[in-house]
């Protein structure tokens, strides 16, 4: 079953406040997205990776990237789009003719260290369900604010907080987020499209340790996690 890793790397990062994108400040003297492309790189299980950038950036991603750390299973970098959503769907088109049964992993470009076991398991459950959702336990109490007063506090055991990488198969994705697009339908989430079709999506354990770097503070604990 052909397993392909779609990596959206087109964000902005304005909560970084640097220079340049979020995806190619220097973690380790390497940007950070090549970090997180060489996770898949080695895994045996993935057999195709591409990398959504914003379209400007596609030849030095290209060159600076994918070229200079010798990926030899990136097999295309795509135009990202307006929102997260519109990016990944541009990939999924680029990979069009992948068979309905191909199990298609989409991992954020800026979450370098998802631990092999999670990958594994991920493409285990998407083989077999309609999609997977890589998720922790809330550590915090989660209350529902309106207008500055707590409406609600979920009951805690309920929430898991969402990380990536989401797995699906490639028929079932590619239907939702068409579906949502016909529909001028924004989520959340990948999960979230899926979701709103009637379809299981099952929950893996994640990893605390597997953060999606953000804000400066993220960039400090990322090079703490490599100490």
């Amino acid at each position: 079953m052909k397993v392909i890793a779609l990596i959206p790397a087109a964000g902005m990062g304005k909560r970084m406040g640097a220079a340049i994108n979020k995806q190619y400040l220097l973690l380790d003297e390497k940007p950070i997205v090549a970090h997180t492309i060489g996770v898949f790189e080695a895994l045996p299980e993935v057999d195709d990776i591409y990398v959504i950038s914003p379209e400007a950036e596609i030849p030095f991603c290209r060159e600076q990237v994918v070229e200079r750390y010798g990926f030899r299973k990136v097999r295309g970098i795509v135009a990202g789009g307006a929102e997260r959503q519109h990016s990944v769907l541009n990939g999924l088109r680029a990979i069009d003719g992948t068979p309905d049964d191909g199990v298609i992993l989409i991992h954020d470009g800026v979450r370098p260290f998802v631990p092999v076991s999670v990958l594994k398991k991920a493409i285990r459950v998407a083989q077999e369900h309609d999609g997977a959702l890589v998720a922790v336990p809330a550590k915090d109490t989660v209350k529902v604010v309106v207008d500055g007063v707590i409406r609600e506090t979920p009951p805690r055991e309920q929430l898991w907080l969402a990380q990536t990488p989401q797995a699906f198969r490639y028929g079932v994705i590619r239907a939702a987020h068409e579906i949502a697009a016909a529909e001028g339908y924004l989520g959340t989430d990948d999960a979230s499209l899926v979701e709103r079709l009637g379809k299981d999506v099952h929950v893996v354990m994640g990893d605390y340790r597997n953060i999606k770097i953000t804000t400066p503070e993220d960039l400090v604990l990322a090079e703490a996690f490599l100490r």
